[in-house]
């Protein structure tokens, strides 16, 4: 009796075992299926869009980086990844320079974020061809040459790049959070030139992608690239919050797969899921913000055309700043 009781407990253990790795795989098959589902669904979506059936002129290519083979990204060899957000305007084939310059930094070991930003008219020595704003060195000679302004003013190194036209921002934006972004407006901004057009009210509203890129780019105030700096931070910690929502890790293979044809980046796909998986596991609650230059260390002055109106700077002082920043 003792030993057949034994055969029905050893029967029933290895019954439970079948059925819990039965369900284990059909669970890791489930989630297999769908991440590829929504992969796919963003890639289709992202080049119906590319395919001007918005009537954009997008044309990144989602297969490959158009600076790739010549940007030589430098590893810090510290568990911080350090890359070069770039914001541009492309319009059909015209030289565009960087509105946006952002080095974003995660650190994996301490699970902390850092954005620093710098003004796209500050003054600086661009590496072979003399002094100029530092978005120059974008229209000169890509994010390569960007990196090397960088290290040379600033003495940071970057390992990585990712470039984002403007109009895929949008596509970005609505993917993420297709019922809009909350925004505490804190005026009314209202501009229009040619085809921005930007009419925000003051106040508490979901904002779209559109509407959220000019709340991002307005600068038609006081405050000019200063406050475009501020909310373009702003924007940056908001995505965040959406992306590590319950809502955003369910859209992030898709969001993967959006993404491709609008950003031009030497980070791979799968570096992409791993720092989102870090971020996700290991949620950062603050993105720590600077501005470059400091409200203390800069003044307006004018160069010969056609360098035109400049932020003049205690280079040593701004190179300090960030690097004691990142670290």
């Amino acid at each position: 009796m003792a030993a057949k009781r034994s055969l029905r407990t050893r029967r029933k253990r290895k019954r439970k075992k079948r059925i819990f790795i039965a369900i284990i795989f059909l669970m890791f098959i489930t989630v297999l299926s769908y991440t590829g589902y929504e992969y796919m669904m963003g890639k289709q979506e992202s080049q119906g869009k590319v395919s001007g059936d918005d009537g954009s002129n997008v044309t990144l290519d989602e297969t490959s980086s158009k600076y790739k083979d010549e940007f030589n990204g430098v590893s810090n060899n510290n568990g911080k990844t350090n890359v070069l957000l770039l914001g541009v305007d492309q319009r059909d084939d015209e030289t565009s320079r960087s509105d946006t310059i952002m080095i974003a930094q995660y650190d994996e070991n301490g699970d902390t974020a850092k954005l620093a930003s710098i003004m796209r008219d500050t003054y600086v020595e661009i590496p072979g061809h003399g002094d100029n704003k530092i978005n120059a060195a974008f229209a000169i000679g890509g994010p390569e040459l960007m990196r090397q302004t960088i290290k040379e003013n600033f003495g940071i190194d970057i390992e990585y790049y990712s470039i984002i036209d403007f109009n895929g921002f949008t596509h970005i934006a609505n993917t993420l959070a297709p019922d809009g972004v909350e925004v505490d407006i804190q005026k009314d901004m209202h501009y229009q030139s040619g085809d921005t057009n930007i009419n925000l009210k003051e106040g508490k509203h979901n904002l779209d992608g559109e509407e959220l890129l000019g709340y991002a780019r307005f600068r038609s105030d006081a405050q000019g690239d200063f406050g475009r700096v501020e909310r373009q931070q702003e924007v940056i910690k908001l995505l965040k919050d959406e992306l590590v929502s319950i809502n955003g890790v369910m859209k992030a293979p898709r969001l993967v797969g959006t993404i491709q044809p609008y950003i031009d980046t030497n980070v791979g796909s799968g570096k992409i899921l791993d720092l989102g998986k870090d971020m996700i596991l290991n949620p950062v609650n603050n993105i720590d913000t600077l501005s470059l230059p400091e409200d203390d260390n800069y003044w307006n002055e004018r160069k010969p055309y056609p360098i035109g109106l400049v932020l003049e700077h205690d280079e040593e002082e701004s190179a300090k700043v960030l690097q004691e920043f990142l670290g």
